[in-house]
């Protein structure tokens, strides 16, 4: 998995709950984060290393749509997906669509964020503004 991650998926479901496993295979592939345990899909260190390397090699942002509910409700986390990719938006807890900071970081990064965030934040004149301009990246 450290030579691709994608070959978690067909990994048994004993290495698929191996935390050294997974963030071996988060680390060179964030979509393995699916195949990985649902404690481990809970876990803050292997989301934050999946969204990392998203990062690094460009790719979309959606590490956060398999990380569990609670770490889509993790501040730190979001912002930290959002800011590689706006359109990670859409996966966060729905307190943090609606939080001005994390939905500002969103569309400075992707303008088409802003129709994942809450309806008072899409009417909020700083915000607009901060997606207008802004393309895809």
């Amino acid at each position: 998995v450290s030579q691709n991650g994608d070959a978690l998926q067909f990994a048994a479901d004993e290495l698929r709950a191996d935390r050294e496993v997974v963030l071996a295979a988060v680390s060179q592939d964030a979509f393995a984060l699916t195949h990985a345990a649902d404690e481990l899909r809970a876990d803050r260190e292997v989301v934050l290393a999946a969204v990392s390397q998203l990062a690094a090699v460009s790719q979309h942002g959606r590490a956060l749509c398999s990380a569990a509910d609670e770490l889509r409700a993790d501040r730190e986390v979001v912002l930290a997906a959002v800011s590689q990719n706006g359109d990670a938006l859409q996966f966060a807890a729905d307190e943090l669509r609606a939080d001005r900071e994390v939905v500002l970081a969103a569309v400075s990064q992707d303008a088409f964020a802003l129709t994942h965030a809450a309806d008072e934040l899409r009417a909020d004149r700083e915000v607009v503004l901060a997606a207008r301009g802004v393309t895809r990246r």
